[in-house]
């Protein structure tokens, strides 16, 4: 993927100098909110952040409170020690606000889009920050931090950007994940306990799908067999919820390219390869 000069706005120039790229969100965030995410982050990118000699991870876009950054922190240094994590912030002030919650490990910078920080991360994770730009920026967004990333060398496959939307207090939550070549799955992660259908799911695409949930575009019909399968799995919700989950999905095999295993259904997640979704044309 190559950088397009098509981007959200460029604001002021930050203290390095550098034009910061974007535009200020709302700024909401709810401790523990993007634990689903970070549980997935932490399982699937772990040993590329354990092999690294510095990994970095940003958290961009962390809102109004430090908490995501915060958790992020803790929860990639159980399986990768090293870790590091920057809060960027396209505000100054929200950028200010977290500074006193800076420790070992984790420092907050001004910046957007353009990642102020000299390494190339291994990871970038931005949480519910395209969701408030137009969908024709998504995609030079996309190629603009991908470019960022840790290339791939030898064994590893390189950085992982982390892009994705969910609801307030993170029951309900979609994500595409993407590497220094573009991108490469989509997750469905939910509190199984709160989901009466699994196409409750689209008002969390992210904003590379939201619109595409029509007639004649992959996600739409995959979320229509989701919840064909999810009602012909109904004799296993005497089981609980997560048997019903576990069984649907694994009738969604036959015809779709499910990347994940029980391992993970198990925690209320299924993962497709990219190509199977994204929108046509």
């Amino acid at each position: 993927m190559t950088p397009r000069a098509l981007l959200p706005h460029a604001r002021p120039r930050s203290s390095g100098g550098n034009p910061v790229v974007g535009t200020v969100t709302r700024g909401t965030t709810n401790p523990n909110r993007l634990r689903r995410m970070d549980r997935w982050i932490a399982a699937t990118h772990g040993a590329e952040l354990r092999r690294a000699a510095d990994p970095v991870a940003v958290d961009l876009g962390y809102g109004a409170a430090p908490w995501t950054a915060v958790e992020l922190l803790g929860r990639l240094r159980t399986v990768a020690p090293r870790a590091r994590v920057v809060g960027v912030e396209i505000e100054p002030a929200r950028v200010t606000a977290a500074q006193p919650y800076e420790r070992e490990g984790l420092t907050f910078r001004h910046g957007g889009f353009e990642i102020p920080v000299p390494q190339r991360p291994l990871l970038i994770r931005a949480a519910n920050v395209l969701r408030q730009y137009d969908e024709e920026a998504v995609e030079a967004a996309w190629e603009r931090l991908c470019a960022r990333l840790a290339p791939a060398a030898g064994a590893s496959r390189g950085g992982l950007l982390v892009e994705g939307t969910c609801d307030e207090i993170g029951r309900r939550h979609v994500w595409v994940a993407l590497g220094p070549e573009g991108p490469r799955t989509v997750t469905f992660a939910t509190r199984l306990g709160s989901l009466e259908q699994p196409s409750d799911l689209a008002e969390r695409l992210p904003k590379a799908l939201i619109h595409r949930n029509v007639p004649g575009e992959p996600v739409h019909a995959f979320l229509r067999d989701f919840d064909r399968a999810w009602a012909a799995a109904a004799p296993y919700a005497s089981y609980g919820a997560r048997q019903r989950w576990l069984r649907t999905v694994r009738d969604l095999t036959a015809d779709w390219p499910v990347t994940d295993g029980p391992a993970r259904w198990r925690q209320g997640e299924v993962t497709l390869s990219w190509e199977s979704l994204a929108p046509r044309g």
